[in-house]
């Protein structure tokens, strides 16, 4: 996890009082939970009485839908950027290639992730939203693989985010597809090989 994201995981976290903190930790317990059976539009007025709070309760901790999101997120793909940064190889093509499978199957196998990250960012401003992360640890991966040679010219971060999230979205729950069906584009976006 950043630097970035743990001060601003404890800022919000000093912010909130004991009473605070429980009725935040309940709202994203209900909204994992809710999320994870109905996707990313599960009802806000159900998450804040499956939490036992009320709506001005959960609006209060959680200014809209996509600031929700974010929070039920947030560590998950903190850990999965971290990753991308972890111990870089001979190879940063496969390394690329072996992230964004990753991210792809994580995207499918936790519903509402993949419409998070394609939706535009709507979080207070203290906080790195998850769509930042993810695009700052593809940076690196894919400028250490356009430096390497193994992208074509032009094949930006932008492209295999939205490629990963839109391949997520389609495969919900199915991870041996989104794996299949991004290795298909993967291929067609490295370099060329040259000879026979």
């Amino acid at each position: 996890m950043s630097d970035r994201v743990r001060a601003a995981n404890k800022n919000a976290e000093k912010a909130l009082r004991a009473d605070g903190r429980r009725n935040r930790e309940r709202i994203l317990a209900a909204a994992e939970e809710l999320i994870a059976s109905d996707g990313a539009q599960a009802s806000l007025e159900a998450i804040a009485r499956n939490a036992g709070v009320g709506s001005a309760t959960l609006h209060r901790h959680f200014a809209s839908r996509g600031a929700l999101l974010e929070a039920v997120f947030r560590d998950g793909v903190a850990q999965l950027c971290a990753r991308a940064a972890d111990n870089p190889g001979t190879d940063p093509g496969a390394e690329l290639a072996a992230w964004l499978e990753e991210l792809t199957v994580y995207a499918a196998t936790h519903r509402g992730l993949a419409a998070a990250l394609l939706a535009a960012p709507d979080v207070v401003p203290e906080q790195v939203c998850c769509t930042a992360m993810v695009r700052e640890a593809l940076d690196g991966l894919v400028a250490r693989a356009a430096a390497a040679g193994a992208l074509n010219t032009g094949v930006s971060t932008g492209d295999l985010l939205l490629l990963a999230n839109a391949i997520g979205v389609a495969t919900e729950a199915d991870p041996a597809t989104a794996v299949r069906l991004l290795r298909l584009a993967m291929a067609g976006m490295g370099r060329p090989r040259r000879g026979p």
